[in-house]
Parts: C-alpha cells; structure tokens; sequence
C-alpha cells in the first residue's frame, strides 16, 4: 500500500507542476497591464514627430488657429491659440466619441465637424450635435521651463458639462 501511495503522489506531482503552471499564465492573461510611473506628462509633438516649443508654435500660427499634434497616448490633439495670440490651457482630443474618426476643424462655421457620421462639437469640443454620445475628451496644457509644450491627463470635473470626466 505504501509503493502505491507514493506512486500516487508522483503522478499527482508530475501532472500538478505543468498544470498549475498554465493555469497560472493563463489567470495572469486577465491582469491588466500597468500604466506605470505618474501623471507628470507627455511633451506634444508636432507632424515631424519633434517636441512643440511655444515660442515657435505661436511664430508660425495666428489667433484662432487649431492645428493638430500628437497628445497623450499618441492620439490627435488640436492645439489652440486665443485671440490674444497664446496657446489655450487645454488641448481637445479629435478622436470622435461615436465610431473614433478624426474630427477636423472646420474654420469657417467654428466648430469641429465629423466627417464619418456628421457629428457636430463647439470650438471647446463640446458636442452639439449628434450621433456622437460624448464631448471630445480633454487634456491640461502646460509650457515648462524649457519653452516645451506638456499634456497631461484631465482628471477634474469637465468645465463644459459640469460632470466628472468620461475619458479617464
């Protein structure tokens, strides 16, 4: 009785070890990854794919013009200079909130215009016309000591709606 207690935990053992092996990997598929590090930010960058300085950025675009960089997570921002000739705060996500096109400005009725389904959004991102459910997601807008412009995730309320931010 005892070989056979042993031949049984051999065999328990042998098939044990690969088995809690793959069971472990195939449990550590459904961990999500990390983002890792923290908020501190991303440098925009421009169609080149070279760090946005404001004092060269504001050289070359006038008052009123918002002109797409490249944002958080790589996704397409648009930069905007006010009317008083800086850089906004914020910067506006262009991917839709329907079906993720990217949402051109449309200058001459000051607004941004989805070319896939026809959604509609204010100069702020702010939806005003549908089938788009959402605004356009936001991100903070820095200038650090180096003249470089910074992204950074916007975690407060959305000043345009009043409710906590949908993007996050």
């Amino acid at each position: 009785m005892a070989k056979r207690n042993v031949m049984n935990l051999l065999l328990v053992g042998a098939l044990g070890l690969p088995g809690t092996t793959l069971l472990g990997g195939f449990a550590y598929y459904f961990v999500p990854p990390s983002a890792g590090g923290g908020g501190a930010g991303q440098a925009a960058k421009d169609a080149a794919g070279n760090d946005i300085k404001q004092a060269t950025w504001l050289k070359n675009h006038l008052p009123g013009d918002y002109t797409l960089s490249q944002g958080l997570k790589g996704d397409a921002t648009y930069l905007m200079v006010d009317a008083g000739g800086k850089i906004r705060d914020f910067g506006i996500n262009a991917v839709c909130t329907h079906l993720g096109c990217v949402v051109p400005w449309n200058k001459a009725e000051n607004k941004f215009k989805c070319p896939c389904h026809g959604s509609q959004y204010n100069a702020d991102g702010m939806v005003i016309r549908g089938p788009a459910p959402l605004s356009l997601a936001l991100a903070h807008l820095t200038i650090d000591a180096s003249d470089t412009v910074i992204f950074s995730p916007w975690t407060e309320t959305d000043f345009r709606t009043g409710l906590a931010p949908w993007w996050k």
